[in-house]
């Protein structure tokens, strides 16, 4: 335990929070910026005698509870969380379960990429985020429930849809199998992983076999082909981007420039998720 970082780091974000961030009033007799010891004492649930001898660096260790409590009170992110514990002797233990949400960040870009359809991953393979012609491509994933997102169950379970026109459905499956298995390594303590797992060993004898294999290193596809229901096959280049910070994975589809792909593209970025074939 790093008593003195500690007291410096306890200090430093306790004086960078607004009162008005966490719902107190800020008066008009502060002396000095952001909460006072005793607020932060009492978000935290701890006294505020303990948390004056934490920043003059004059305390125990704090126990994983105190640090939570901490963490929340002083509005810190995952890596300062994580600095946190490492300060105070107490590396933290795995994250409860794979983060879901996005980034404003990353919608932004979403929306910037047009001519490419792209999608946002949960380390589930659950779709959490997508642009206008992913959509149109794929699939109105707004009028889906959550469950119905997620793709390792479109592509192993006999009674869901099937995984949104994919010429090359055992490719992906053999590739999200395997990265399926470092996920449930990365969150052991989750009961969404777990309950995937459980739900796809019960439903798939496919799945079952290739998570026999206990392999954990996937193949990049990195071309793909989707078969429209009224455009037809649309062949794609496939990149993906990972969000490390949030264990995500950003994935965009883009066509060769020319290409009747690429033609194909461009139809579906101007009629989006409409039914063409229906008159109206």
């Amino acid at each position: 335990m790093d008593r003195r970082e500690l007291a410096g780091f306890l200090r430093s974000r306790r004086e960078r929070i607004d009162p008005a961030d966490v719902g107190l009033p800020a008066g008009t007799r502060r002396r000095t910026p952001g909460l006072r010891r005793e607020e932060v004492a009492q978000l935290a649930f701890i006294s505020t005698e303990y948390y004056t001898r934490l920043e003059q660096a004059r305390a125990p260790r704090p126990s994983r509870e105190v640090l939570a409590g901490l963490a929340r009170a002083l509005r810190l992110s995952d890596v300062e969380r994580v600095h946190l514990h490492h300060l105070a002797g107490a590396p933290p233990g795995p994250p409860p379960g794979p983060p879901r949400e996005v980034r404003q960040s990353i919608l932004d870009l979403l929306d910037r990429l047009p001519q490419a359809a792209a999608i946002v991953l949960s380390a589930t393979f659950e779709i959490i985020a997508w642009n206008g012609l992913a959509a149109a491509l794929m699939e109105d994933f707004s009028a889906l429930p959550r469950r119905d997102r997620n793709l390792l169950r479109r592509t192993f379970l006999p009674d869901a849809a099937p995984p949104y026109g994919l010429a090359e459905p055992a490719e992906f499956a053999r590739s999200a199998a395997h990265q399926l298995r470092a996920t449930a390594a990365r969150y052991p303590d989750s009961p969404e992983v777990a309950d995937l797992i459980r739900e796809l060993l019960t439903g798939s004898e496919e799945f079952a076999r290739l998570w026999a294999s206990h392999d954990v290193c996937a193949q990049p596809v990195l071309c793909k082909t989707f078969h429209h229901p009224l455009i037809g096959p649309i062949a794609v280049n496939c990149d993906v981007l990972d969000i490390a910070d949030r264990d995500q994975r950003m994935v965009i589809y883009t066509a060769t420039p020319g290409s009747p792909s690429a033609e194909a593209l461009r139809l579906l970025s101007v009629v989006g998720t409409q039914r063409m074939d229906v008159p109206g």
